[in-house]
């Protein structure tokens, strides 16, 4: 149980007002941070700022409005990889180790057709687990598929665990590619992604990991967990939508391909043959969205003001206040760990006898907003047998508060009574 203390740090949120939509609608609860989090004004301003001072595009002028924009992206990369950890031993960001793509999907997909398609052959392994969004599994089933390769699953313990036995059987020679996610979108519990980088290294593979819920919500240092890769989205900080982040080592980067090809990501072309340009812009052909990128820079210095410390602690608490207050209702199942703290902003559940879809409608009759069905993760709730292979979800940023947690409560009671009320 949380502690008075606990419950005083979380009895409301001194971040709303900070958020235009939330502030706005005080009588709303929005729970469905996992799916897209809320815009922070801060991120708003700058996006109409930089079609207001410096709408320009950028790499192809030598124009001032061109060339701020385009020292705008560059700043935004540094920023970028200052916050996950991608720097020199000097500290220094490698801002030249950040691609811009459209969102944390396309990242993957262009690790699968460009990394994959290189090393990847009949035979061969490529491993992720079973808790994987359907963007970290399509991709492989297809590249596997393609090259006669074998898509191999890591496998939870009844704890909810990837273990270290199923992490040496399943990965293991034959494993060219480790791709996994650090934290799942469904369970909210968080893999020990160093551990399983550690065994994909030693076997000679390269490891990918998917950053969509975790970079969010915990403190990510991809130096500490010593991936190749990474990919997360800047809607899920609070950042734009349709701007996605791959990030990887200068070496790996450079040796793959590119992934589309056009405008900008050349070096020179003739009429039979072209030189790529140097990473990113090797993988970043044509038009980015600028003021989107120029605006993910203003989010992350937002969530710096904050501090992401105070972000993971405040999240922590909500989460185990979120998981014990469910936990409390007879009529509901928790689907993952019965321990809150090991929620990462996510918890899974279900109203026993009521399809998910009908809690979420009643729920938003009550003006509390979360997620309904499959979560794009449907292989993990197969092996789950959840009824329906559904479930609802309720996930929680800082801007949440224990008012949102119990109006969440209150309308789940009024749920029952709509469906049980007689018996």
């Amino acid at each position: 149980m949380l502690t008075d203390a606990e419950l005083a740090t979380i009895a409301e949120s001194p971040f709303k007002a900070d958020f235009p939509l939330l502030a706005a609608n005080p009588g709303l609860s929005f729970l469905d941070s996992a799916a897209t989090a809320q815009r922070p004004a801060a991120v708003l301003d700058a996006e109409r700022r930089f079609y207001e001072t410096m709408n320009a595009n950028p790499l192809r002028g030598l124009y001032r409005l061109s060339v701020e924009a385009t020292a705008a992206i560059d700043d935004a990369r540094a920023h970028v990889a200052s916050f996950i950890g991608a720097v020199n031993d000097a500290g220094k960001p490698q801002g030249n180790q950040i691609v811009f793509t459209r969102n944390a999907s396309e990242s993957l997909n262009l690790v699968a057709q460009t990394l994959g398609r290189t090393v990847v052959g009949p035979g061969d392994d490529v491993v992720i687990s079973i808790m994987e969004h359907h963007s970290n599994i399509i991709p492989w089933q297809q590249l596997c598929r393609e090259v006669g390769a074998n898509l191999v699953y890591l496998r939870m313990d009844d704890d909810y665990r990837i273990t270290p036995d199923e992490v040496a059987a399943k990965i293991g020679p034959r494993a060219k590619i480790v791709s996994v996610t650090q934290v799942s979108n469904v369970l909210g519990v968080e893999n020990d992604v160093a551990a399983i980088g550690r065994r994909a290294h030693e076997m000679g593979a390269y490891f990918v990991v998917d950053g969509a819920q975790s970079v969010p919500h915990v403190h990510v240092d991809v130096r500490a967990i010593g991936c190749d890769l990474m990919a997360f989205s800047a809607h899920k900080l609070g950042g734009p939508m349709g701007i996605g982040v791959l990030w990887g080592t200068s070496e790996v980067l450079d040796a793959m391909p590119p992934f589309l090809t056009g405008g900008e990501m050349i070096d020179s072309v003739t009429e039979t043959d072209a030189v790529w340009a140097p990473v990113p812009q090797k993988f970043e052909a044509g038009t980015q969205d600028a003021a989107g990128i120029y605006a993910f820079d203003a989010d992350l210095t937002y969530l710096e003001s904050i501090g992401m410390e105070k972000v993971e602690e405040r999240e922590r608490i909500l989460a185990r206040h979120l998981t014990e207050r469910l936990a409390s209702l007879d009529f509901v199942d928790v689907i993952g760990p019965e321990d809150g703290s090991r929620h990462v902003g996510a918890v899974s559940f279900n109203v026993r006898g009521v399809h998910p879809h009908d809690v979420a409608s009643i729920l938003d009759m009550n003006d509390v907003c979360i997620r309904a069905g499959h979560h794009c993760a449907q292989p993990l709730l197969l092996e789950l047998g959840v009824e329906n292979n559904a479930t609802c979800r309720a996930s929680v940023a800082f801007y949440n508060d224990k008012q949102d947690i119990d109006r969440l409560v209150n309308a789940l009671e009024q749920v029952w009574q709509v469906f049980h009320g007689n018996n």
